[in-house]
C-alpha cells in the first residue's frame, strides 16, 4: 500500500526521531520505499531543518530533544515481564521493539521463553511474576493464533496487568477481555492479493505453512478474493491434511502450484514464509515454470524475502512497532495502576484496547513488478 508523501515524512520522522540515526539504505527498506523516493523525503525533511543528512545517512538533529511521547507513564522501577516462543526469526524484532519502549521509559524487561513447549507458557508467567514482574507481554503458543476450548483461561486469570502479543482470544473467552496488539495478517493478505490482482492476475493461489498466521492469511485472502471477484482456485493440499514432514510440505505445495501453472488456473501464488518462498522458487523453475513469468509470487513475513537470488515482493508485518505497541501499553496500564487505577481518568483507565498494526507491501522482483519510484 503506498503512502501519501505526508505519511512518509511522518514515519521518516517518527524512526529517526526514535532511534537518532539511520543509513538512508537501510531506511528505504524498512519503509519499502525506493532509494531514490527515500532521499527525495529526505531533503525535503533537512531543507525544513526536521533532519540532517550525513554521508549517506539521516541524522536526527543536533540540539533538538527526543522527547518520549506526550502519554509515556512514569516507569522507573517497573518491571515488564515477556514469554514469547523463541527470541529467533519473527519474534527478534517483536522483542526489540518491546525492549527499546521498555528500557525509554526507565523499566527493565525480563524474559522467558515456551519454546511451543506444553504447559510452558503459564510456567514461564510464573516464575518472571515470582522474579518480580510488574506485568506481562504474553504470546502463548496457540497453535492457530487463538486458543481451543478450554485453552488460556490461565492468561485471564492473573491479579497483575496483561498484554498479549500477536495473539488474540475468540469472543466468549475469557482472554478477548485482555488488551492486545498484533499485526493484521488478514490486511496483509488481502493487500498481497489486490496487488496481484492490479497487475492482471485473476487467478490468486495461496501456499501457506501451518502456524499461528495461516488462519489469518486465509481470512484475509478469501476476503480479497470474494471482494475482488477473482476467479477462486482450489485450496491447497495442505490446508486438509497437515504434511508428513518438511520434505512432504515442500513436494506437496510444489506439486500444486506447478499442476496448477500447467493447467492455466494459476498465474500468482502468495506463499508463507519467504524462507518457503525461497526453497519452493528454484524448484519451480527446475520444473519449468518461470517466475514471474508464468508466476508470479508474494512472499509473506520478509525476514529474509530482499536476499533471495530472485528478489521477492513481500509482505512485512512491523514486527518491531507491535512489541513496541505492546510494551507501551502495558506500561500504560502500569502506570495507571500506580497512580491508584480506582481513580485514574484518562485512556490509561478506561476500556481495554484492542490494536491491529498493518503489514507493508514490499515491491521487487518476484511479482512481475518493479518497486515504484
Amino acid at each position: 500500500m503506498r503512502l501519501h508523501v505526508d505519511q512518509r515524512h511522518e514515519r521518516v520522522l517518527e524512526l529517526v526521531r526514535e532511534r537518532g540515526s539511520l543509513r538512508v539504505a537501510e531506511l528505504a527498506e524498512e519503509l519499502g520505499m525506493s532509494a531514490v523516493t527515500l532521499r527525495r523525503d529526505v531533503e525535503a525533511l533537512a531543507a525544513q531543518g526536521l533532519v540532517e543528512r550525513l554521508h549517506g545517512a539521516v541524522v536526527w538533529p543536533a540540539g533538538r530533544s527526543r522527547p518520549a511521547p506526550a502519554s509515556a507513564p512514569p516507569a522507573e522501577g517497573l518491571v515488564v515481564g515477556m514469554v514469547v516462543p523463541t527470541t529467533e526469526y519473527y519474534y527478534a524484532d517483536v522483542v526489540r521493539g518491546a525492549r527499546q519502549a521498555v528500557e525509554s521509559a526507565g523499566a527493565r524487561l525480563t524474559i522467558g521463553l515456551s519454546r511451543y513447549l506444553p504447559d510452558e507458557d503459564a510456567a514461564q508467567a510464573r516464575r518472571l511474576l515470582s522474579t518480580g514482574a510488574d506485568g506481562l507481554l504474553l504470546t502463548p503458543s496457540w497453535e492457530r493464533g487463538c486458543p481451543e476450548q478450554g485453552e488460556g483461561v490461565w492468561a485471564a486469570e492473573q491479579d497483575i496487568p496483561v498484554v498479549l502479543v500477536e495473539r488474540s482470544a475468540p469472543l466468549g473467552h475469557p482472554a478477548a477481555r485482555l488488551d492486545r496488539v498484533r499485526s493484521d495478517h488478514a490486511h496483509g493478505a488481502a493487500e498481497a492479493v489486490a496487488h496481484l490482482a492490479g497487475l492482471g492476475h485473476r487467478a490468486i493461489a495461496l501456499a501457506v505453512q501451518d502456524s499461528p498466521t495461516a488462519p489469518r492469511l486465509r481470512v484475509g485472502y478469501r476476503a480479497a478474493v470474494d471482494a475482488l471477484g477473482l476467479t477462486p482456485v482450489s485450496s491447497s493440499p495442505l490446508d486438509e491434511a497437515l504434511p508428513q514432514s518438511e520434505a512432504d510440505r515442500f513436494e506437496r505445495t510444489l506439486e500444486y502450484l506447478c499442476q496448477g501453472v500447467a493447467s492455466g488456473n494459476v498465474t500468482a501464488a502468495i506463499v508463507h514464509s519467504d524462507a518457503d518462498a525461497i526453497v519452493l522458487i528454484p524448484r519451480l523453475q527446475a520444473r519449468g515454470v518461470r517466475v514471474p513469468e508464468d508466476l508470479a509470487v508474494i512472499a509473506y513475513d520478509d525476514e529474509v524475502a530482499s536476499l533471495a537470488d530472485l528478489p521477492l515482493t513481500a509482505v512485512a508485518p512491523d514486527k518491531h512497532a507491535v512489541g513496541a505497541a505492546a510494551a507501551r501499553l502495558l506500561l500504560s496500564r502500569l502506570g495507571a495502576d500506580r497512580r491508584g487505577a480506582a481513580v485514574a481518568t484518562g485512556p490509561d483507565a478506561g476500556a481495554r484496547r484492542h490494536l491491529d498494526i498493518l503489514p507493508t507491501l514490499r515491491v521487487r522482483v518476484s511479482c512481475g513488478a518493479a518497486a515504484a519510484p
